[in-house]
């Protein structure tokens, strides 16, 4: 997401992974370093915006992680972030890319709030292609209740470019509706919240 993002501003990542770090280096990022979402290396309150991509559900102690961004946010300063959704839906899948739990939207606005931020939105996203997951992910659930689980993940398995062409479009859409509203259901679930 560094070059999105860079289109609006200068852009500062971290990862835990030094592997990680240099990947980015390699490839033009020179402001990727190496750290943790407990300590994020800025002083109090310089941040305009950080982005929490698919991040808290990983962490232990995702309401520390919370509290040390509403930190290094500047008063008025904006946190994004995107979660999974529902921890019914939690299964091999998650375990494999090690996730700690999954969320709901009450869930997730409760904790921020906790945290000294100020929730502005928190949606669901996903939606449209959501009836579709929710019985694959269920029937998944249930084979893994007759079988060894296995390291695979959703990931795992190709998906023809012009399916993922299609899958892309179709999430992506959302967004004319998220611009002006919030979802009630989906797969995911975003969240933007005010220093």
């Amino acid at each position: 997401m560094l070059a999105p993002l860079a289109r609006y501003g200068e852009v500062t990542g971290i990862d835990l992974s030094p592997e990680l770090v240099e990947f980015c280096h390699q490839r033009g990022f020179d402001r990727v370093q190496v750290g943790s979402a407990y300590e994020l290396p800025v002083d109090d309150g310089p941040v305009d915006l950080i982005t929490l991509f698919d991040t808290i559900e990983h962490v232990p102690d995702d309401e520390r992680v919370l509290r040390e961004c509403r930190r290094a946010l500047a008063s008025g300063g904006l946190l994004f972030l995107s979660v999974p959704a529902y921890q019914f839906l939690y299964a091999n899948n998650d375990r494999v890319v090690h996730h700690q739990r999954r969320y709901t939207a009450r869930q997730l606005r409760r904790k921020l709030t906790a945290a000294g931020l100020r929730p502005t939105q928190v949606t669901h996203f996903n939606t449209l292609l959501f009836p579709a997951i929710l019985p694959m992910v269920l029937a998944k659930k249930v084979q893994e209740r007759f079988s060894a689980p296995d390291d695979t993940t959703n990931l795992t398995h190709g998906v023809p470019g012009p399916l993922n062409r299609l899958l892309a479009g179709t999430m992506s859409s959302e967004r004319h509706v998220l611009s002006r509203t919030s979802l009630p259901f989906g797969h995911s679930i975003i969240a933007i919240a005010r220093a």
